[in-house]
């Protein structure tokens, strides 16, 4: 993983059976469209997060395709429902096949 790349996430550490909560998530990553060009005239190859997912105890809850337009430190809030103590692993993934994963616990009680 690139030092420059980092994935932060906002999970509540605890939720109510059936209760349905925000996550929030932030990749910090440049996100380069493969449309601007160099200051020699080049063109700057692709590079951005092209897919996202988040599983909840191994089960994908969401899931997301980014396209070139994409800003840059691309930002998503989704909802969960509870329904049981475990973790919540969240994956982005580059163009050049770069994963970047990071894992927050929630405990439902």
């Amino acid at each position: 993983m690139s030092t420059d790349v980092k994935p932060r996430v906002r999970v509540p550490q605890t939720a109510r059976k059936d209760e349905v909560v925000e996550i929030k998530t932030l990749l910090t990553h440049a996100m380069e469209s493969g449309q601007r060009r160099d200051a020699s005239g080049q063109l700057v190859p692709r590079k951005i997060i092209n897919s996202f997912v988040c599983r909840y105890n191994g089960r994908t809850v969401f899931e997301a395709k980014f396209e070139p337009a994409i800003a840059a430190n691309p930002a998503l809030n989704f909802f969960v429902r509870c329904t049981e103590s475990g973790k919540l692993d969240f994956a982005w993934t580059d163009d050049d096949g770069s994963l970047y994963t990071t894992t927050q616990a929630i405990t439902v009680t």
